[in-house]
């Protein structure tokens, strides 16, 4: 079995954006992202693997396969076309339907800017997200 490559790390969350982020815009929402989520979960925003900034952490178990691992309760990654936050685990269209501005990948949502969506609904999403997480993996 592969071993997972998305772990956490003790990179720098500020070095990476600084790094990463292509624009003075997704810098600015970077950081607003992290006192968001950083406020909402209670959790430090970590660097998972190269590229991903996580808040908190569970264990899943694959049901389909032996696969089981580490990852982040809710995420963003200011990614050059989009910012994508993991933050959304498909159980309310209703939520989807506030949110505002996106596009939906398999497993993230895809922002052009923060201002784009509703922070409000945003943070209903994560909440969900949260509940169902530990419900399901404890």
């Amino acid at each position: 079995m592969a071993e997972i490559k998305t772990k956490v790390t003790d990179a720098s969350v500020n070095e990476f954006i600084e790094a990463f982020a292509n624009t003075d815009q997704k810098k600015k929402d970077s950081y607003e992202l992290i006192r968001i989520m950083q406020e909402y979960t209670g959790f430090e925003p970590r660097m998972w693997g190269p590229s991903i900034i996580g808040f908190g952490v569970y264990h899943y178990k694959s049901n389909r396969s032996k696969q089981e691992g580490d990852w982040p309760l809710v995420g963003f990654s200011p990614r050059k076309a989009a910012i994508s936050l993991y933050i959304y685990m498909g159980e309310s269209h209703d939520l989807l339907s506030r949110l505002g501005k996106f596009t939906m990948g398999k497993s993230c949502i895809y922002v052009k800017k923060l201002s784009d969506i509703d922070v409000e609904v945003m943070k209903e999403m994560m909440g969900l997200t949260i509940k169902i997480l530990k419900k399901k993996f404890g």
